[in-house]
């Protein structure tokens, strides 16, 4: 569909009062059109609320998605030099997968170990 043929006949549909030699006829034909894609955007709104609600949202999808391929124990990325057949641990405290993580900061920083994914709910953790 071509956009400006769209845009025509749009155009065509209120030219009556859009061209209208009042302008107070004028005014409320715009008043009314900008009434309807009031309309419209909350109606989209409301249907991308509700999406959102059912769906969740892209963090939310990433994160389930990245806990489900965990929990099956595949290697996503195939330069990782761990070997393969080392599950991931569980964590002791909560029961929940690990990820691998690096201390950012005091005595032990810069080395890995493995920590619960339900930071920062648990903080269980486990040294490599």
């Amino acid at each position: 569909p071509d956009p400006q043929a769209a845009r025509r006949a749009l155009h065509a549909r209120y030219a009556q009062w859009l061209e209208h030699a009042e302008a107070a006829v004028r005014a409320n034909a715009i008043i009314c059109l900008i009434h309807q894609a009031n309309y419209l955007l909350d109606q989209q709104l409301s249907a991308l609320e509700q999406a959102f609600i059912e769906e969740g949202g892209y963090s939310e999808q990433l994160a389930t998605a990245r806990l489900a391929r965990r929990s099956r124990g595949d290697r996503s990325d195939p330069s990782d030099p761990s070997d393969p057949s080392d599950p991931i641990p569980r964590c002791p405290r909560c029961g929940r997968l690990m990820a691998l993580r690096t201390a950012k900061t005091g005595q032990h920083a810069g080395r890995q170990f493995w920590g619960c994914t339900a930071y920062p709910d648990c903080k269980g953790a486990v040294e490599l």
